[in-house]
C-alpha cells in the first residue's frame, strides 16, 4: 500500500490540549524534559554526505549548511550528479530515493523510475523471426523511457524539503554553467561509448571534444543543461514535463527514431512506495520495494544466512554457502519479480524464514548446485550512481540513480542538454534472453505501456540500538551483492571503510559462474572453489562505488567513507 504525504503518522509525542491541572504541572514539565532526552538522543553529533562526485558533495553540504534538510541535500546531490556524471545519471534517467524522517519515524522510498512510453510494446525489440534486434534496446531514443529524476526532485523539496526547490538546484545549475573537469574514468567511460555519442550530434557537442574523447582536465561546460535546470527550479515539476522543455523532448525523440509523447510526459507520476522491512541478527534493515528487486533480493539472502555461522566456516566454504545463496535469490528474482503496479508477487512468501529454510536446506556444502538444475527459468558496474545524508536532525536519505548504460542511451536532444536513458534494455525484452549486465528475466518484466521496469538498484538503511547504516553502490546487477557483503561487515562490527572496501564476489543465476574482482581470492581459495564445482570469472577490474554513512549511537560519532574504487568524497560536518 503507497503511502501518501496527508496520510502520514503523526508525530510520536502530541502536546496535550487546554489547561493542565495546577498538580500535573511537575508531570508535565518532566514529560517535556524527557522528551527532549530522547530527541537529542536521536539527533547525531554531525551531518554527512558521502557521494560519488566530490562536487556533489559540495553541494549537498552547501544545501545543509544554509539550513536545508537531508531531503533539501538529497536534490541537490542528485541535481549535481545528473551534470557532473553523465555516464551514471541525469535528468534524463531515475532512481529510488529512501527516506527515514526522525520526527516520526517515518520511512518510504520516492519511486521516480522511468516508465515505458504509451507506445511501446512487448516485442518491440524483436525482428520478424522473434529475435533480439543487436543494439535496439540500448542505443538511440528508442532504448529510452520517460524519465522520472526532474518529477521525483520537485516531489522530494515540496513534500518533504525546507528549502524551496530553486534554491536547492543552485549548485547544479552552477555546475552546468561554469563546467567541470575530465576525470580518467569520464575518460574510459566516454571512450566505451564513443561511437553511440558521435551519433547524435548534440551528444558529441555536449560530452566530446571534435568528436574525440577529450583530455584529462578539459573543460565540460553544458549551458543546454543549466537552461533545463532553471525552468525545473522556477516552474517545478511543470518545467520539465509541460511546455517548451516537454516539446523538445518529444520533438527530438520521434525525429531519431523515438516514441516519446506530450501524453507520457503529462501521466508520469512519482510513487511512494513503502519499503521493505526485514530483521537479521539484530540489525533492522530497510530497504528498495519494487519495481526494485533490490529489497526483496537481499532479505531473502539475509533470510537465508540467517541460520548460519559465517564466522564458523572456513574460507572457502564461507564464500560457496553465500555464492549458493546468491544463485538462489537470483533465480527467483528472474522468474517473480516486476512493476508491483502490473505483476502480482508473492512477496510475502519470497521473504519469509519459511521459505528461506526451504531453499537453504537444499544447499550442499561440497559441490555447487548447477544453475539449471534450480526450478526457475559485462560491463565493469561504474554505471549508475549512490550517495547517503545524514543530517543534524537524524534525518536520513539513501539514493541510488541511474541511466542503465554508461552515458544512457548516448543520445541528447538538441537545445535541452537531457540525455536519454536507456532503461527499456532492463525489462525482459524475450524470457530468458539476457540483457546486457546478463540478467534474465520472465513474464513478469516484460514491455508494457506505462510500466515500470525492474531494477537492482539498492538504497539500504540498517539499524540496531547503537548504530545506524546508510549505504548504497552503483553497479549493474551486481549491486544487490555489494550491499549484502557491505551489511556483513556491518553487522560484524567492522568500520564503515571497510564496508567500501572489502573485495567483492558475485553470483547471479545466470550466467553460471562466480564473478571475482581482482585479488580477492588467493591461488588456494581459488582451487577449493573450483573443486566443488564452481566455475570462476575474475574480472579485469573491480566493480561498484558504494557511498555509506555510519552513526554509532553509543560513542556518539558519525564516520562516512567513500569506496577507494572511485573519486567519490565523505565528509562529515560536526555541528
Amino acid at each position: 500500500m503507497n503511502a501518501s504525504p496527508a496520510s502520514l503518522p503523526e508525530p510520536r509525542v502530541k502536546p496535550t490540549p487546554g489547561k493542565a491541572p495546577a498538580r500535573g504541572w511537575s508531570f508535565f514539565i518532566f514529560g517535556l524534559l524527557f522528551l527532549s532526552l530522547v530527541q537529542a538522543a536521536e539527533r547525531p553529533p554531525a551531518a554527512a554526505v558521502a557521494s560519488a562526485h566530490p562536487a556533489a558533495t559540495r553541494a549537498g553540504l552547501e544545501i545543509l549548511q544554509a539550513g536545508g534538510n537531508a531531503f533539501d541535500a538529497a536534490v541537490a546531490v542528485s541535481a549535481a550528479l545528473a551534470v557532473v556524471e553523465p555516464y551514471s545519471s541525469g535528468l534524463g534517467g531515475g532512481g529510488f530515493w529512501l527516506l527515514h524522517r526522525t520526527r516520526d519515524g517515518y520511512e518510504v522510498m520516492i519511486d521516480g523510475r522511468e516508465k515505458a512510453p504509451l507506445a511501446a510494446s512487448r516485442d518491440m525489440y524483436l525482428d520478424s523471426k522473434g529475435e533480439p534486434v543487436k543494439g535496439a534496446s540500448v542505443d538511440g531514443p528508442l532504448a529510452a523511457g520517460i524519465p522520472g529524476e526532474p518529477a521525483a526532485l520537485a516531489y522530494l523539496a515540496k513534500h518533504y524539503g525546507r528549502l524551496p526547490l530553486k534554491q536547492s538546484l543552485q549548485p547544479a545549475i552552477r555546475l552546468a554553467e561554469e563546467g567541470f573537469k575530465v576525470t580518467p574514468h569520464y575518460r574510459r567511460m566516454a571512450a566505451f561509448r564513443l561511437d553511440v555519442l558521435r551519433a547524435s550530434p548534440s551528444a558529441a557537442k555536449q560530452f566530446l571534444l571534435n568528436s574525440q574523447v577529450p583530455p584529462v582536465g578539459h573543460i565540460i561546460r553544458q549551458p543546454d543543461l543549466a537552461k533545463t535546470l532553471r525552468a525545473l527550479a522556477l516552474k517545478g515539476k511543470a518545467g520539465f514535463y509541460e511546455g517548451e522543455v516537454a516539446q523538445r523532448l518529444v520533438q527530438e525523440s520521434r525525429r531519431h527514431g523515438g516514441i516519446w509523447s506530450l501524453a507520457d510526459f503529462r501521466q508520469y507520476r512519482v510513487k511512494e512506495r513503502k519499503p521493505v522491512v526485514g530483521r537479521y541478527r539484530g540489525w533492522r534493515i530497510v530497504s528498495a520495494a519494487p519495481p526494485s528487486s533490490g529489497g526483496v533480493v537481499l532479505l531473502e539472502m539475509l533470510n537465508m544466512l540467517s541460520a548460519k555461522d559465517l564466522n564458523g566456516l572456513k574460507p572457502a566454504d564461507r564464500v560457496h554457502y553465500l555464492v549458493e545463496v546468491m544463485r538462489r535469490a537470483y533465480a527467483d528474482r528472474a522468474r517473480w519479480l516486476g512493476d508491483a503496479d502490473y505483476v502480482q508477487m508473492p512477496l510475502q512468501r519470497l521473504m519469509s524464514m519459511a521459505y528461506a529454510r526451504q531453499l537453504a536446506k537444499s544447499i550442499v556444502m561440497n559441490k555447487a548446485t548447477p544453475s539449471s538444475s534450480l526450478d526457475s527459468v559485462r560491463p565493469e558496474g561504474h554505471d549508475t550512481t549512490h550517495f547517503s545524508i545524514l543530517d543534524k536532525d537524524g534525518n536520513r536519505v539513501a539514493a541510488t540513480l541511474s541511466i542503465n548504460y554508461p552515458f544512457g542511451s548516448g543520445f541528447v536532444a538538441e537545445g535541452t542538454g537531457v540525455l536519454f536513458n536507456d532503461e527499456m534494455d532492463d525489462f525482459s525484452i524475450k524470457p530468458g534472453v539476457a540483457n546486457v549486465y546478463g540478467l534474465v528475466g520472465a513474464e513478469a518484466n516484460a514491455i508494457a505501456p506505462g510500466k515500470r521496469m525492474l531494477s537492482s538498484m539498492s538504497p539500504t538503511f540498517i539499524e540496531n540500538p547503537d548504530h545506524v547504516g546508510i549505504l548504497g553502490t552503483p553497479g549493474g546487477s551486481r549491486i544487490i551483492t555489494m550491499v549484502l557483503l557491505g551489511v556483513l561487515e556491518a553487522v560484524e562490527g567492522r568500520n564503515v571503510e571497510t564496508w567500501v572496501s572489502r573485495p567483492r564476489f558475485h553470483h547471479q543465476y545466470l550466467p553460471d559462474v562466480i564473478q571475482v574482482e581482482p585479488g580477492a581470492f588467493d591461488a588456494g581459495l581459488k582451487a577449493a572453489l573450483e573443486r566443488k564445482g564452481h566455475v570462476l570469472d575474475v574480472k579485469r577490474r573491480p566493480w561498484g562505488n558504494m557511498q555509506a554513512i555510519h552513526w554509532d549511537r553509543r560513542e556518539q560519532r558519525v564516520e562516512a567513507a567513500s569506496d577507494p574504487r572511485g573519486m567519490g568524497a565523505a565528509q562529515v560536518e560536526p555541528h
